[in-house]
């Protein structure tokens, strides 16, 4: 009876020990994970941060066609960043966490489904016609509202990366420390800049967020953040 009383307990305690070890293994990989991806986000973080800096400015006397330009030029950057995240996530594989393929691909997905909105904001906006002041303001706040959009799709794409172990792992990565979520300015406030001409000088702006959004009232900033664009329709 002492015998088998004894090798129930070291069965018990084998059981224990293989349950430590494999929960280190997880966190060991999961800290790979994290790393990889951390690693190849750096400099496309940094890039979204200064495409939405860059579409906060005031530039005084700026003239429609100089604007216009600029902006594309940010939301190509924009396109460009979104591109490279979604390649990092990818290239990481399958967190090793509950539906880690699914959480993978989705995050994916949505990065890159942002890429090809942005591309296509621009396209829209290098399309505007910059001679009419009233009608190039209309066409930014249609380009501004998809942007918006775009920005809300890389944000929840970024977040749903940053959630439980996942989430725990990628803090501790230098590469996605957080930074600042926007740059000062009317921009970043909701009230999108106005250039001295009156055309708007934000409303093609947006980033992937929180990385790409506003973090919600009362929640905490994602560590994986490249900032928040601006809210709100740019007005004449």
């Amino acid at each position: 009876m002492t015998n088998r009383l004894l090798t129930v307990s070291a069965l018990g305690a084998l059981l224990a020990f293989g349950a430590v070890a494999c929960s280190g293994d997880d966190s060991a990989k999961l800290d790979g994970w994290a790393k990889s991806v951390c690693d190849a986000a750096q400099d496309p973080i940094a890039q979204s941060r200064a495409a939405l800096g860059d579409s906060a400015k005031i530039q005084q006397g700026e003239a429609p066609a100089d604007l216009q330009k600029r902006l594309s030029a940010d939301l190509a950057a924009l396109a460009k960043t979104n591109q490279q995240l979604a390649d990092a996530v990818d290239k990481a594989g399958a967190p090793k966490i509950d539906n880690g393929a699914k959480v993978q691909q989705d995050a994916v997905g949505e990065l890159r489904q942002a890429s090809q909105g942005y591309t296509d904001a621009q396209k829209k906006l290098d399309g505007l016609t910059n001679t009419d002041q009233a009608k190039f303001a209309d066409g930014l706040r249609s380009v501004g509202d998809s942007v918006q959009q775009l920005s809300q799709m890389s944000t929840q794409a970024l977040n749903s990366l940053q959630s439980g172990t996942l989430g725990d792992a990628i803090k501790k990565q230098p590469g996605c420390k957080a930074g600042p979520s926007a740059p000062s300015g009317a921009g970043a406030s909701g009230s999108p800049a106005t250039g001295a001409s009156g055309a708007p000088a934000t409303g093609a702006s947006g980033t992937p967020a929180t990385p790409s959004g506003a973090a919600p009232s009362g929640s905490a900033t994602p560590v994986l953040s490249v900032g928040a664009a601006p809210s709100g329709s740019p007005s004449n």
